[in-house]
């Protein structure tokens, strides 16, 4: 007698991502060669408006997630500015109490953690809403750098194309590496992706958020293939160490050495992708000195290496 098929539903929110939509919906699809039924579902049946120009005609409303197995929530727009539907909310408690897993793509982790379901463990979300996501659910431990968190019960990717990596994880646990790489050769899509979310932020350096020592973090932009140091960076500064280390965190949330160390990792990321120089000549002229060194350092900020970053990036790929 053949295995009962595992359920999976897709939650499909106010202003829902097409892709996010798409990835679980694809990656499980009725077929024979995967043991998944899918069904799509809404607040309610009928059209939710979704984001980037798309709508959704779904078919069922919240009582799928209490068939499901499996539940995934994808993204949506404006994540931070209104909470999603009580009802959907709690048909997703109910869902986890029952015992099924719940799993959110990029954005979907702001309806996953307003269940309280996220409170005390480790979550992730797009790169853009990760402070959004700390600041609205304080109890939750963001983690920026990673492609996704498996919390068990609960699990949460990074932006868009992360919710591939998830799935095809999901899909490692429950069914095999063998059908997981099926279903990795039929996406077209890598079985496992070097590194995590970080090397696909713009720039590690945040934004300053204000004037306040402006014109030193400019004058050590231009000076850091020479020895910077805290004293360095103070004197500039016409303050005390004490009270540019002090006043510099609460500008930018890091330390002095450690805003320059992520400066000196992005000037590499550029000349990485923009020059042929070598990983021994980019790490000297950024100084960090040696190639071990930026590796080193290149691995605790980006998750990725020097050479697999290039890989990734250069122009010429």
């Amino acid at each position: 007698m053949p295995e009962p098929l595992r359920r999976v539903a897709v939650l499909v929110l106010e202003g829902a991502k097409p892709l996010d939509v798409g990835i679980p919906a694809q990656v499980f699809t009725t077929r024979a060669s995967m043991p998944y039924e899918v069904r799509v579902c809404g607040p309610a049946p009928g059209l939710v408006a979704g984001g980037d120009g798309l709508s959704y005609h779904v078919a069922h409303g919240l009582e799928a997630l209490e068939w499901a197995d499996l539940v995934f929530v994808p993204g949506y727009r404006f994540p931070d500015r209104e909470d999603p539907p009580t009802a959907a909310v709690e048909a997703l408690q109910r869902a986890h109490d029952r015992g099924a897993k719940l799993a959110a793509i990029s954005t979907g982790a702001f309806a996953l953690a307003a269940t309280g379901l996220l409170d005390g463990k480790r979550a992730t979300t797009h790169w853009h809403y990760t402070r959004a996501l700390a600041a609205r659910h304080p109890l939750v431990t963001v983690d920026e750098n990673v492609l996704f968190v498996d919390e068990g019960t609960v699990l949460t990717s990074a932006g868009a194309a992360s919710g591939i990596d998830l799935c095809l994880h999901i899909l490692r646990g429950e069914q095999g590496v063998a059908v997981s790489n099926h279903a990795a050769r039929r996406l077209v899509a890598a079985p496992y992706r070097s590194g995590g979310q970080a090397q696909y932020v713009p720039r590690s350096v945040p934004e300053p958020l204000g004037e306040r020592f402006a014109a030193t973090r400019e004058w050590a932009l231009r000076r850091l293939g020479d020895p910077l140091t805290l004293e360095a960076l103070a004197r500039h500064a016409a303050v005390s160490p004490r009270t540019f280390s002090r006043r510099f965190v609460e500008d930018t949330g890091y330390t002095p050495m450690q805003w320059v160390m992520r400066a000196r990792v992005d000037v590499a990321r550029e000349l990485l992708e923009r020059s042929e120089q070598s990983v021994e000549q980019i790490a000297a002229g950024v100084g960090l000195g040696t190639a071990a060194n930026l590796r080193l350092h290149f691995q605790r900020i980006l998750g990725t290496t020097p050479s697999e970053y290039r890989r990734t990036f250069s122009k010429g790929e």
